[in-house]
């Protein structure tokens, strides 16, 4: 992939993240604050826990860090994977610690 391609995917990613937090504040009182700055969104939740999404250019990666902790995805051609521990799908991740720091289900897409 080039360094286009990554910052195109890469961007959409950010911006699907944002656009899913607007949605389920709209829909639920979950309240998270997500606060972007560049290349990273960080999203804040109620009882002040945080998840930070950032791009990683040279490495063509975005990680996340969590309360579950630190996770790496490369993008694979169909969807961003993680390249350190199990293999998981970056919306399916954000949504299963998201819905853990929330305290209820939460549910993130890639659009």
């Amino acid at each position: 992939m080039t360094d286009l391609e990554y910052l195109d995917r890469a961007e959409a990613l950010l911006k699907a993240v944002e656009a899913d937090c607007d949605r389920i504040n709209e829909s639920t009182d979950a309240d998270i604050d997500n606060q972007r700055v560049g290349g990273m969104v960080t999203l804040i939740f109620p009882n002040q826990s945080q998840i930070v999404v950032n791009l990683q250019k040279p490495l063509q990666e975005v990680w996340m860090a969590a309360k579950a902790g630190g996770f790496h995805y490369r993008y694979d051609g169909q969807c961003w994977r993680d390249t350190k521990g199990h293999g998981g799908e970056f919306f399916a991740d954000l949504s299963r610690y998201a819905s853990e720091q929330a305290g209820r289900p939460l549910a993130f897409a890639s659009s």
